[in-house]
């Protein structure tokens, strides 16, 4: 298997397990609060990425206090708003819902970008972004029709994608820049520090938990968390930055098919539709933006 092929099936898994945080989180949802739920994802993910840190030798650079305050909003918000919302949201719509939702990430990142710094956006990125917006709509609508979903939950969901892209957008604003590893090992901390004393408020030991929402929380943090992050850095190193983003069009076909597979989940037609809708609109980004492309 030549280089890139092998660095395409690293990312194939990579935004697979993505997906299937989805489905993790509908099975959270069901029986720890957010907050928890999130507390004990950075408790078991933290560990493995310091070992990793440790095991590679890898140095944090000199960072400034602008930097500090970056790597901190970027915490709150990527780390524990993404996770919070997600499982928020999924406790009120289905995991289908969710998963397309999960799929408009890139279109969301493009339209931050737009909205908060100012780029000019290609017609390209307005087709992609108003075929993610017909999409998700048709989702809504669909599953709010057939009573899977709710427009609550979708908006939670939706939330959970914007400080996703957040995410991304402070992270270019960042000075100096912060080796992966690293930068997982912070968010995991920080994320932590943040998580545990809400998560005090949501009284979990007070509550009925059930072991498959801890199996689900373990799984999160081990297999998409710390697996993904290993698998998703494998893969980008051995294929060009456009191609490593047009991989993200598998996470939500992951969800969905998962959630259909192990959930019961039944998928409509308006769903599939969202789906494809929302899938056309990442393969326009991904290829509209192919020129501009470096090679990691």
């Amino acid at each position: 298997m030549n280089r890139t092929l092998q660095g395409y099936c690293y990312l194939a898994c990579a935004m697979a397990l993505v997906g299937s945080t989805v489905v993790a989180s509908k099975v959270i949802a069901t029986g720890l609060p957010p907050f928890t739920a999130t507390a004990l994802r950075f408790a078991l993910a933290l560990p493995c990425f310091a070992l990793l840190w440790r095991l590679t030798g890898a140095r944090l650079p000199r960072l400034g206090r602008h930097d500090w305050l970056l790597l901190t909003a970027q915490a709150i918000a990527g780390s524990v708003g993404y996770t919070t919302l997600l499982i928020a949201g999924l406790q009120r719509t289905s995991a289908v819902d969710g998963g397309v939702i999960l799929g408009t990430l890139p279109l969301v990142s493009a339209g931050i970008a737009i909205a908060v710094l100012g780029e000019r956006p290609s017609r390209a990125t307005l087709l992609a972004i108003g075929a993610a917006a017909a999409g998700v709509w048709l989702m809504t609508r669909s599953g709010a029709a057939d009573g899977g979903g709710s427009l609550a939950g979708n908006l939670l969901v939706l939330g959970a994608v914007l400080c996703e892209g957040l995410f991304i957008l402070l992270h270019k604003r960042l000075r100096t820049p912060v080796p992966p590893l690293a930068l997982s090992a912070i968010m995991s901390a920080i994320g932590l520090a943040v998580c545990a004393p809400a998560s005090l408020a949501e009284a979990p030991w007070t509550l009925a938990v059930s072991a498959h929402a801890l199996i689900a929380v373990a799984y999160y943090a081990l297999v998409p968390t710390v697996g993904g992050f290993l698998l998703w850095y494998a893969g980008a190193a051995r294929v060009a930055g456009s191609d490593a983003a047009l991989f993200t069009a598998v996470a939500p076909v992951s969800a969905v098919l998962l959630a259909a597979a192990l959930l019961g989940e039944r998928l409509s037609a308006g769903q599939l539709s969202g789906m494809a809708c929302v899938l056309g609109a990442v393969f326009i980004l991904g290829w509209a933006r192919k020129p501009a492309a470096v090679t990691r």
